[in-house]
């Protein structure tokens, strides 16, 4: 038996796949083991080290840092999408005098990190902070979003585009209202992929002093001593993931929102000796 892409294994194959899974569970198990008792021989479960949990104050900071976090992420998402859109239009472009410059500049910003860009709009145009941070976030994940979604256009069959110039549609005007839906939709898994990407990369924001999370924690160990810094960078952690899933669950059920609006949108074609559905 075989399906489109690969054969489906036999049962020698998956025997070799299941003593391979065995064998995985119980190394990952006894590094997890080995992990969680040299904490505990650091005293590291202890409960005095837990209990500044308790405290308002601890909380109160925590809280400003998830919210400059979210703050400086939003910002930055609501600015690069919109321009990657345009950066992705520039780049498709008819027009080798648009197309080609642009080109360039994104692969220049992809090409450069984004803490560089922040410490370059911090230093040469002494802005804020959150500002620097913003300003790199944008310029880098805007290339990032135009190239994700001049994928998608590019992924689409061709039939698509010469729909829309045959029945009187401009060439921007095929690409904005036939294929830039289409490829959005078909890419929004990576673009929350980047997303997600987008809001860790705040955590850059600590090395031009911007108070994120990463800069809150980093605080609070610095204050409370060198034998708090595991409970406040687990917290962390723990705080950032759950954002993430967030994020991500968000994502999928946008995703399946759009998908059945699409799948109602379509057109019922009746076939010839059929009588149409009522």
């Amino acid at each position: 038996m075989s399906s489109v892409l690969y054969d489906v294994p036999g049962p020698k194959a998956r025997r070799v796949s299941l003593i391979g899974s065995i064998i995985g569970v119980i190394v990952i198990g006894a590094l997890v083991v080995l992990a969680v008792m040299t904490l505990a021989q650091q005293g590291i479960f202890e409960g005095r080290r837990w209990a500044i949990f308790g405290q308002a104050d601890v909380w109160t900071l925590i809280a400003n840092g998830i919210g400059a976090t979210l703050s400086a992420a939003a910002v930055s998402a609501v600015i690069a999408f919109p321009l990657g859109l345009l950066l992705c239009l520039m780049r498709i472009s008819d027009l080798a005098w648009i197309r080609i410059p642009t080109r360039i500049v994104l692969e220049f910003l992809r090409g450069m990190p984004v803490v560089l860009m922040m410490l370059f709009v911090l230093l040469v145009f002494a802005t804020s902070s959150f500002i620097a941070v913003v300003a790199g976030l944008v310029l880098y994940n805007s290339a990032i979003f135009a190239e994700i979604i001049r994928a998608g256009i590019q992924s689409l069959p061709k039939g698509q585009r010469e729909a829309g110039l045959a029945i009187g549609l401009t060439s921007f005007q095929s690409r904005l209202t036939i294929e830039l839906p289409q490829a959005i939709r078909r890419m929004l898994p990576s673009l929350v992929a980047q997303l997600v990407v987008l809001l860790k990369d705040t955590s850059l924001g600590y090395i031009v002093a911007y108070g994120e999370l990463l800069r809150a924690v980093q605080v609070m160990a610095d204050f409370l001593g060198p034998q708090f810094l595991f409970p406040v960078f687990f917290v962390a952690a723990a705080i950032y993931i759950a954002i993430n899933l967030a994020v991500s669950r968000i994502a999928i059920w946008i995703e399946k929102r759009g998908s059945k609006k699409a799948a109602g949108g379509m057109a019922h074609v009746p076939v010839a000796g059929t009588a149409p559905a009522k």
